[in-house]
């Protein structure tokens, strides 16, 4: 029984280990702002995915190049025949008999002149033509010489290569801007939080000093009663936004593509001078834009598709090889002695294109109305900018100026709070008007934060909308 509890003993300090190590190995990830944005582009699933478009723009792009490269295929065939084809062929054999007998006036058994029976209708003969096994071997060669399409197609591949890219970058500027708004949402609730324990730490002492007036019998269980649910309810608030911390802090790991068992401590704070930093320079340019330079380069290719079906009204031309070798056998003896016989040829093809049904004016047109379609886009694209950028510092300039009047609001809420408390540690206030002050000061620290990260957002907006994130 000893030895039992000495091996459960043993164990038990194996796992406790083996956990504890599981523990510390837990990867723990510090990052910046940048850091986490850089993280996000290396990993987010949008962001290979718009990667991998590109490698398959650059296969796409070899598919169009192959068609103007010479295309060559070899072939090996064999065929047994079991019934060998019979062909039906007029009788040549029988005309040709009768036409010497007849000139040669060759007499009959009875003696008398052979003619030509039926009136010289002799029928069909059937004839097998070939041999039981035949095979072959061969090459088969084509080079296309003219094509007004595939020309067109070879000089689009830089612009589908460069759109495929444009896409890339839209896809990695809206990660990015996600990203950003995240991170400080979650900073600013750090800062939230830190302002809630203070909060806390400021009704502790309250509350402490209230019991000790209640116990002298200078106020009333009440009052301490009611800092009590007062204490209790900031403590909710506190775990309701750690838990929103927790939610966001997962999203971010998500958006990120960061394993959810991995720890992610944002090491980056947020003050006022960041948010206003750098949002002086009123000049942009729409090239800037990654959307415009996705659109711009989506209309180029649909100019080139409307040269595509232009030149489809031009000839084609093309030529072609084959070189074969070829054997007939009453057996399976290809490999043994035995002839092999050549066939060999080339060809020269020009297509000319006379009627279709107006099928290829159709598709030019549509071609057409599809460009037209991108051009009124590009346009629309641009004045939104304009609009974008307008809003956004409109937006910009509020939200900062919203945070200056709430930074404000919570010293002077500070300020009446601890003028409050004093005046009730010296027996001049009330309790209500600790409560009064107290939710002033909630009210305020909540009111300045959502104008903190309004702001941050704004800026954000802005530096997205002018290009510059």
């Amino acid at each position: 029984m000893e030895k039992i509890r000495r091996h459960t003993a043993g164990f038990l300090a194996v796992a406790l280990i083996t956990f504890s190590t599981t523990l510390t190995a837990q990867t723990t990830n510090q990052f910046s702002v940048k850091q986490a944005v850089d993280y996000g582009l290396k990993n987010a699933v949008q962001v290979k995915n718009a990667l991998l478009d590109i490698k398959i723009q650059e296969q796409t792009n070899r598919e169009v190049t192959a068609a103007a490269l010479p295309q060559v295929n070899g072939s090996i065939a064999t065929t047994r025949y079991f019934n060998v084809p019979v062909q039906s062929i007029p009788n040549f054999i029988a005309p040709a008999t009768y036409g010497v007998l007849v000139d040669e006036g060759v007499k009959n058994g009875s003696g008398t002149p052979i003619i030509v029976p039926n009136g010289g209708n002799f029928g069909n003969l059937a004839l097998q033509f070939g041999t039981p096994w035949v095979a072959s071997a061969g090459l088969d060669f084509s080079q296309l010489l003219f094509d007004g399409q595939v020309f067109v197609g070879l000089q689009a591949r830089k612009a589908a290569m460069d759109l495929s890219r444009a896409a890339a970058e839209v896809t990695t500027e809206q990660i990015k801007a996600n990203i950003y708004k995240i991170y400080y949402q979650l900073v600013v609730g750090k800062q939230q939080l830190t302002s809630i324990d203070a909060n806390i730490d400021r009704f502790d002492k309250l509350l402490h000093d209230t019991r000790e007036i209640y116990k002298n019998g200078f106020a009333e269980k009440l009052d301490v009663d009611k800092l009590i649910v007062q204490l209790n309810n900031l403590k909710t608030e506190k775990l309701k936004v750690e838990n929103q911390l927790a939610a966001g802090n997962s999203g971010l790991k998500f958006l990120m593509n960061m394993p959810q068992k991995e720890e992610l401590v944002l090491t980056d704070t947020l003050s006022e001078d960041e948010v206003k930093n750098n949002i002086l320079d009123e000049s942009y340019s729409y090239d800037d834009r990654k959307e415009i330079k996705l659109l711009t380069l989506s209309s180029k290719l649909n100019a080139f598709n409307i040269k595509r079906h232009n030149l489809s009204r031009l000839p084609t031309l093309s030529a072609s090889g084959s070189y074969q070798k070829n054997a007939q056998r009453q057996t399976f003896n290809f490999f043994s002695k035995g002839d092999w016989f050549t066939a060999s040829l080339v060809g020269l093809r020009l297509a000319v294109p006379i009627f279709d049904g107006n099928a290829r004016r159709a598709r030019l047109e549509s071609a057409r109305l599809t460009w037209q379609k991108s051009e009124n886009s590009l346009q629309q694209a641009k004045e939104q900018m304009d609009s974008e950028i307008i809003q956004a510092r409109i937006n910009m300039k509020s939200a900062i100026s919203t945070m200056d009047v709430q930074r404000q609001n919570i010293l002077l809420a500070e300020e009446v709070f601890n003028t409050t408390k004093l005046k009730y540690d010296q027996g001049l206030g009330s309790n209500q008007e600790i409560y009064t002050a107290q939710t002033e000061l909630k009210v305020a620290q909540n009111n300045y934060y959502s104008a903190l990260y309004d702001a941050i957002t704004t800026k954000v907006d802005y530096l997205k909308a002018v290009g510059k994130l």
